[in-house]
């Protein structure tokens, strides 16, 4: 099972997401574009909704923070995020629904 949004790399997996900032609620919206598309409660401002995206992944996929870094995208609503946990893509997928 593969997503246009996840793929394995050289240190882990990578996710593709487009992020939709000050929506009412923090949630996976479907997809957008081959990105994953979450919509995020925060605002797009000081980069507090770079922070609030690595938060909530964190508790949605139960890994720690530090091993969530945001690679590319910080001013953009399209991101390239990279987890160096030992998960799977399946894991990342049953918990990522769209």
């Amino acid at each position: 099972m593969t997503s246009p949004w996840l793929k394995q790399t050289d240190v882990g997996l990578e996710l593709s997401i487009y992020c939709q900032p000050g929506a009412k609620v923090s949630k996976i919206v479907g997809t957008h574009d081959g990105h994953l598309k979450i919509s995020l409660q925060q605002p797009a401002m000081d980069n507090r909704a770079n922070e609030a995206l690595l938060q909530w992944l964190s508790k949605q996929l139960r890994i720690p923070q530090r091993q969530i870094h945001l690679i590319s995208g910080q001013a953009s609503k399209v991101k390239r995020i990279e987890l160096w946990a030992p998960i799977s893509m399946e894991h990342v997928l049953e918990n990522l629904k769209p």
